[in-house]
């Protein structure tokens, strides 16, 4: 009878556990972790015949004439009137748009620090503040934005708790493992929550590449937006 009555207890123990675990979860958030080494990441703004993708529904078709499934897609970054990148954008090895190391400014993208999320010629990712991005050696992937969200483990400043500044926002983040955290706000959320929940999933480094117009494919999640009218896209995908 004691033991069952221990049985009880401990199941009892689980449940709580398991209850303030889903508790915890952020379901303001859609996310999806991708390990580099299975899965490539890749960033795109231009097919073959210099016609801007523009939403991650193109997108999709193109990589599936390739014969690769995209399973993640997202808006990479800030764009200009002409839909082009704004600061710092590589793809596959050739720079298109050169660094902006400008601090001043009273836009997100200059909210200090910004930064740059890329992709090394050996696949592994980063994330790193632009004034550390002193060189493009090995670099196959690169897009610029800002704010970061969450530099060397600690939540950008400019934040404020509790702030009223809602959007719908993207954020890509690198853990320590180098597993990759992609995520896009269902709802408006302010930057401090925002950042908060990249700092929770254990990201030393994380930035925001835009807000509002965040688009993102994420299936797993439900997310599936396939329209929009964008710049630099963000794909992971794998061989059909």
């Amino acid at each position: 009878m004691q033991k069952h009555q221990y049985l009880i207890a401990a199941l009892g123990l689980v449940m709580v556990l398991a209850s303030l675990s889903f508790l915890s979860k952020d379901e303001r958030i859609a996310s999806r972790i991708v390990d580099p080494d299975q899965e490539a990441i890749t960033l795109h703004w231009k097919d073959a015949t210099g016609r801007i993708f523009g939403n991650l529904g193109e997108l999709r078709s193109e990589l599936a004439a390739q014969g690769r499934e995209m399973v993640l897609g997202m808006n990479g970054g800030m764009f200009t009137t002409d839909h082009g990148p704004v600061g710092l954008y590589i793809e596959d090895g050739r720079m298109h748009h050169r660094i902006d190391r400008r601090t001043g400014g009273n836009d997100n993208f200059h909210m200090q620090p910004n930064g740059v999320f890329g992709i090394r010629e050996d696949g592994s990712a980063f994330v790193m503040t632009t004034a550390d991005m002193q060189d493009m050696l090995g670099v196959r992937y690169a897009t610029q934005s800002g704010p970061m969200l969450v530099t060397d483990g600690s939540i950008n400043t400019h934040f404020t708790p509790g702030s009223k500044n809602l959007h719908i926002r993207n954020g890509v983040g690198v853990r320590a493992d180098g597993q990759v955290v992609f995520a896009i706000s269902r709802e408006p959320i302010n930057f401090h929550d925002f950042a908060t929940w990249f700092q929770e999933q254990g990201c030393n480094n994380a930035l925001y590449p835009d807000g509002a117009v965040s688009k993102a494919y994420i299936p797993e999640a439900g997310m599936r937006d396939m329209d929009g009218r964008l710049g630099v896209l963000i794909a992971v995908s794998r061989p059909k």
